[in-house]
């Protein structure tokens, strides 16, 4: 990775850990149960691409990280809630997140689920408050990235792809779970994984200022660099160690669930990852923006171990 570029990200690391310190209730407003639950997987760490991706795209049309930062940290208290619930026993019954237990291990599911809960909700309070603004432009701009935010989040996106993954996986005792298609390990994809990779990058692009054209750009980018990362991800799941990744591996191969490895290899895997590289930096010259650090993103994306 060049240094730089590992710099820009410990940098934005540290604002986006600051400001999502500063954004979750406490007691009183609050109880301390729910706040610490909240908290506890929050504070877990991770990659923080999502909020990463928003501020990057922001600075990319000129605007400043200032004005998307609240819609980063909104989304990524969306992500770490769809991680809570993706975990639970009814959904993907994981133990490990992060390098430690998951949410539910450590509060019981009731909570857990209340916890995700209120991330969720939190998350679209502080859109619709930050940032403070009489500005017509500014109050223009935060309502539209709540509309993109709540589609990507809900039964159209998020949530609609872990359906079609739960469906996917279903048998009976008398039936075997239907394998996915290609066409379909992609579409649930795009909704599970992809739909908020998209948003968060343009939630950025809006706050910062981007016209439309620039803004579709930004998307068709973006929608590149979703399904590269959900093919990384399968690939880990592969070749990864749990103490790298800090969750549990080979469970999709062990479910016999479809992903990119088992249906192409890995090699082949590793190769349409790479093509989604491409066609995103060629997204992105289209509307000028080749140099960006979104092209930076992409690359790490493909690239990284965990």
């Amino acid at each position: 990775m060049d240094p730089r570029f590992n710099d820009y990200l410990h940098a934005r690391r540290a604002e986006i850990e600051a400001a999502l310190a500063a954004v979750l209730p406490s007691p009183p407003d609050c109880p301390a149960i729910v706040a610490d639950a909240m908290k506890y997987s929050l504070t877990a760490g991770g990659k923080r691409l999502r909020p990463i991706l928003c501020l990057a795209s922001a600075e990319a049309v000129g605007g400043a990280r200032a004005e998307a930062m609240p819609a980063a940290c909104a989304i990524e208290l969306i992500h770490t809630y769809s991680l809570i619930h993706d975990d639970l026993p009814a959904m993907d019954n994981d133990t490990m997140r992060r390098g430690r237990p998951t949410l539910h291990v450590v509060v019981g599911e009731g909570m857990a689920i209340l916890a995700g809960d209120g991330l969720l909700t939190e998350a679209f309070a502080l859109m619709a408050r930050a940032p403070e603004s009489s500005d017509p432009v500014v109050c223009t701009r935060k309502l539209h990235v709540i509309g993109v935010v709540a589609r990507a989040a809900g039964a159209c996106g998020m949530v609609g792809g872990q359906a079609l993954d739960l469906a996917g996986g279903a048998s009976t005792a008398q039936e075997p779970p239907t394998p996915m298609t290609a066409d379909e390990l992609r579409a649930m994809h795009a909704r599970k994984t992809g739909a908020l990779i998209r948003a968060a990058a343009v939630a950025g692009g809006v706050m910062g200022g981007g016209d439309d054209r620039v803004i579709a750009g930004i998307d068709l980018a973006a929608t590149e660099l979703g399904l590269a990362f959900q093919i990384i991800d399968d690939i880990l799941d592969v070749e990864g160690a749990p103490g790298t990744l800090g969750k549990t591996t080979g469970k999709d191969a062990a479910a016999g669930k479809a992903t990119y490895p088992a249906l192409y290899g890995v090699s082949t895997a590793r190769a349409m990852a790479a093509a989604c590289l491409d066609r995103a930096e060629r997204h992105l010259e289209a509307v000028r923006l080749g140099d960006s650090r979104l092209i930076d993103i992409g690359r790490w994306i493909v690239d990284r171990s965990n």
